[in-house]
């Protein structure tokens, strides 16, 4: 669904440190949902699903954990120093907790939403590769460390599990500032996912690089 809230970022700064979370119920993990809620309090799909201030607050977290909480058991989630940024990912072959998503929408949104959110979703497995493949759901930089790199660096550090597997990459950019950034990284806007009154919506697919290869994250004059 909606996967960053990263905002123009360069890719030439280097942000080391980012470490994988392997439980849920770790405080990096809470620190994760977290970084990940306030990185998304502006996402256009974010807000149009829930514009209300405190139900955002309120169910958000919940819709990180359905949506993408199975990258903690997985050890695909990543952190950045201070809890600056994260990146949640999910491996071949494991998939959102679809039930719980659906339970989440219709006791946390209106009718209104609903009508085109369940819809958009269906439009967003159509886009889905058919074959193996690494899924970026969700990834933000708290608010007023974006800009500095460290969307970036986390993009850069996960990318080279894909590429180490030869696997292609997957996500949906709910930004469409973004997009120049996910393309110096090698993805391709595919399609548009836009339903009724929702924000349009970005599937970009990347093929596996090779690991030599510098291009992409070089900044170039």
């Amino acid at each position: 669904m909606i996967s960053e809230a990263i905002t123009e970022e360069q890719i030439d700064v280097p942000y080391d440190g980012i470490e994988p979370v392997y439980s849920i119920y770790s405080p990096q993990a809470a620190a994760a949902i977290g970084v990940i809620t306030i990185a998304f309090s502006t996402d256009p799909i974010a807000r149009w699903v829930y514009p209300d201030p405190d139900e955002y607050l309120r169910c958000f977290p919940e819709f990180i954990r359905a949506f993408a909480g199975k990258s903690f058991e997985k050890g695909s989630a990543y952190l950045a120093p201070e809890a600056a940024g994260a990146a949640l990912w999910l491996p071949p072959n494991v998939e959102s907790d679809e039930d719980r998503l659906i339970g989440l929408f219709w006791s946390s949104t209106t009718d209104a939403v609903q009508q085109d959110l369940f819809p958009m979703f269906e439009q967003m497995g159509n886009f889905h590769p058919k074959t193996p493949h690494w899924y970026l759901p969700m990834i933000g930089v708290e608010t007023q460390q974006q800009g500095k790199g460290i969307g970036a660096s986390l993009m850069q550090h996960s990318l080279a599990n894909c590429d180490a597997d030869g696997l292609p990459a997957y996500l949906e950019s709910s930004n469409p500032r973004n997009i120049p950034l996910y393309e110096r990284f090698g993805f391709e806007v595919i399609g548009t996912i836009q339903v009724g009154a929702s924000p349009p919506m970005y599937p970009m697919l990347r093929k596996p690089q090779r690991a030599w290869d510098q291009d992409l994250f070089v900044t170039k004059s």
